[in-house]
């Protein structure tokens, strides 16, 4: 027939009886009730397609050639077109199968059992049918049922359930959703329908769920609910401001309870035990944002933004910080193993990072280091000397050098001191008068005090006079002075009944005790003008003789725990302990008096000053003309790593390089300074 020119004769009939066909079969399927409506679709279908595909077969030749020629549709495309148009969207079928299907997946929602085979055959034939068909007959209406479903469960949901229970429940429906798609949707609806739960389920709920009393982002926090935060941040990283909303919340509540914790005047009793807490709370929401935040940057550097916020709001912060470093290395360090060591002082230069006033920081170190040292009670020089490479990785060699110069200051004074012995022992003094023990210390490398004066006993005079010229023949150029507010001494003592002890005392009490080896009695005021020792110092050495429970081989009149200068002492010949060594500690408070404070604040501000004015020569020497503004904000950045000057400060040093030469104002533009070369 097409070769005789009745192409266009067969593809017309085979429209027409094609369509008669179909118009039976349309018949036949609305007649099918219930439950056998689909199935009978179903049955149809693949009949249908069989004999479609048997059609194309006969009719090869047609379809090469006349259709291509003809520009007609190509016979297996003109079965399903017209199938489309005549079974689904048949006036009498069209809602009816929709309704259906979307009835169908509704009861699997509710959790009854559907046919789905039966389901992903009739979804296949509207996918074969084209995209076009599959999007608006199903998946248009499909989107739009879930919209509503989710729309009301969500809200009988939030209503009966706290947070957790929600999430669970939205992590369910998601699931399901993605099964369902797997089971008989096309691959393509995933994305779409996911997202109709996202937002109906998550994003228009979010500030709810975080906020929930007694069971919201707050409270997983507190009670370290792990799967349920896991659960949260799974779930609102699917929605676009999900995770900003969790981090400012988990923001502001770590800043809360940071700013409670900093300023709780029960904790500032304790500086080791508030170093402590906040470590535990460091720890706590590191290990949350590790195991149900999946390590997320953003989160953790909410966590270090808010630390940072907080612990500066202590102006004592650094100070408590060396304060717990010193208790550690001190003693609390003793029975645990090297690597426990390292892991709290790694904890420790987290806080230190923390910190805007790390100079500060460095100034307590030294005083507290130093008496480690002098006093012999540092657990291990490796812990000391870890603790020095992290500052110095932290912040460079400048701010360790000083603390390095301490522990070289010790290995010196050993080999001094070995010398010293030798040589006593050439010119057989070595068995004269007391034994001495020197640590050299190099002026500005340590926290010494200026014009530390005592009068020294005879027998110590001589022997500190043999190694002054000892020493002094091994070094030329130098100047000795004796610190003796920082040494100790080992006393023997002889009691009532001939019982004895070693005193272990610092060198202010082993001067006042062997006033006593003269006296039985003496005053307050006589005491003081033997001694020389400054009226402070003087106090708190005659409270831990005489005062201490235990440790009283003084005793004084009237017996009270204050000393005042009316009072007069006695050697306390009745003392008795159980241990032959006997360790007297001074009077000292854990952390500083008020004064002591201001006095090192007013020594961390002399000590900014040449740095500021350093910085702000290096900037104009490099950039030689520039406004105020730009001076500061470059001043801050490069010395932010050691502290934060304040404006006010900065200006006051470019006024006093102003005044000096380095720089002068623009005779047009004030806020313009120059560099002067």
């Amino acid at each position: 027939m097409v070769l005789h020119k009745y192409g266009d004769k067969l593809y017309s009939g085979l429209m027409t009886t094609m369509t008669v066909h179909l118009k039976d079969i349309a018949k036949a399927v609305d007649g099918a009730q219930g439950s056998l409506f689909l199935e009978e679709l179903n049955r149809k279908w693949a009949d249908h397609n069989k004999a479609l595909q048997m059609i194309r077969d006969i009719l090869m030749y047609m379809d090469r050639t006349y259709v291509t020629n003809a520009r007609k549709t190509p016979v297996y495309e003109l079965g399903l077109n017209l199938w489309r148009d005549y079974i689904i969207h048949a006036p009498k079928i069209k809602d009816r199968l929709q309704g259906t299907l979307l009835e169908l997946v509704r009861c699997e929602r509710t959790g009854e059992v559907i046919n789905r085979g039966l389901m992903r055959n009739i979804i296949k034939m509207f996918t074969e049918l084209g995209s076009s068909v599959y999007q608006d007959d199903f998946e248009k209406p499909f989107l739009d049922e879930a919209s509503n479903f989710y729309t009301i469960e969500s809200q009988q949901f939030i209503e009966c359930s706290d947070c957790g229970d929600y999430l669970k429940k939205a992590e369910r429906r998601l699931n399901e959703e993605t099964e369902r798609v797997s089971h008989y949707l096309d691959a393509k609806s995933e994305a779409k329908i996911t997202n109709v739960v996202e937002k109906e389920m998550i994003d228009n709920h979010m500030q709810r769920l975080v906020h929930m009393e007694n069971s919201g982002l707050v409270s997983m926090l507190v009670d370290d609910r792990f799967d349920d935060l896991r659960r949260m941040y799974s779930l609102f990283h699917r929605v676009p401001t999900g995770l900003t909303t969790i981090q400012d919340v988990m923001t502001s509540h770590l800043r809360e309870i940071g700013k409670q914790l900093v300023t709780d005047p029960e904790r500032l009793k304790d500086p080791v035990d508030f170093v402590q807490h906040l470590l535990d709370a460091k720890d706590k929401y590191a290990n949350i944002i590790s195991m149900s935040f999946n390590n997320d940057k953003t989160f953790l550097n909410a966590l270090n933004s808010s630390f940072e916020y907080f612990i500066n709001l202590n102006p004592r912060s650094p100070e408590f910080i060396s304060l717990f470093v010193d208790d550690k290395l001190r003693k609390g360090l003793k029975v645990v193993n090297e690597d426990d060591v390292e892991a709290v002082l790694e904890k420790v230069m987290v806080l230190f990072r923390y910190l805007q006033e790390k100079d500060v920081f460095e100034k307590y170190y030294k005083q507290h280091l130093a008496k480690r040292l002098l006093s012999g009670k540092t657990v291990s020089d490796d812990a000391e000397r870890s603790l020095i490479v992290r500052l110095k990785t932290e912040c460079g060699y400048q701010f360790t050098s000083k603390l390095e110069g301490m522990f070289t200051d010790m290995k010196t004074s050993l080999d001094t001191l070995h010398g010293f012995n030798s040589m006593l022992g050439a010119s057989g003094d070595a068995n004269e008068g007391p034994t001495l023990a020197v640590q050299v210390l190099t002026t500005g490398s340590w926290p010494t005090q200026a014009g530390a004066r005592c009068n020294l006993p005879r027998e110590i005079l001589a022997v500190c006079d043999k190694f002054k010229a000892y020493y002094l023949s091994t070094h030329s150029g130098r100047r000795l002075t004796w610190q003796t507010n920082m040494g100790t001494a080992d006393l023997k003592a002889i009691f009532a009944k001939g019982q004895k002890h070693e005193l272990n005392v610092s060198t202010y009490q082993m001067c006042v005790l062997m006033l006593f080896n003269s006296a039985d009695c003496l005053s307050y005021n006589e005491i003081a003008e033997a001694t020389d020792i400054p009226s402070s110092d003087l106090k708190r050495c005659l409270q831990s003789l005489a005062c201490v429970k235990g440790r009283n081989v003084l005793s004084k009149e009237p017996m009270c725990k204050e000393i005042n200068e009316e009072d007069n002492f006695y050697f306390n010949e009745k003392f008795s302990c159980k241990f032959y060594k006997v360790k007297i500690g001074t009077v000292v408070a854990h952390r500083e008096s008020e004064p002591e404070k201001q006095e090192t604040r007013q020594k961390v501000e002399e000590d900014r000053k040449p740095q500021i004015e350093a910085a702000i020569v290096r900037i104009m020497k490099a950039r030689r003309i520039l406004d105020h503004n730009n001076i500061v904000a470059e001043v801050t950045k490069q010395l932010q790593a050691r502290f934060l000057p304040n404006p006010a400060v900065i200006k006051r040093r470019i006024e006093s390089l102003i005044e000096r030469e380095f720089l002068e104002r623009d005779k047009i533009d004030r806020k313009l300074y120059k560099y002067l070369a």
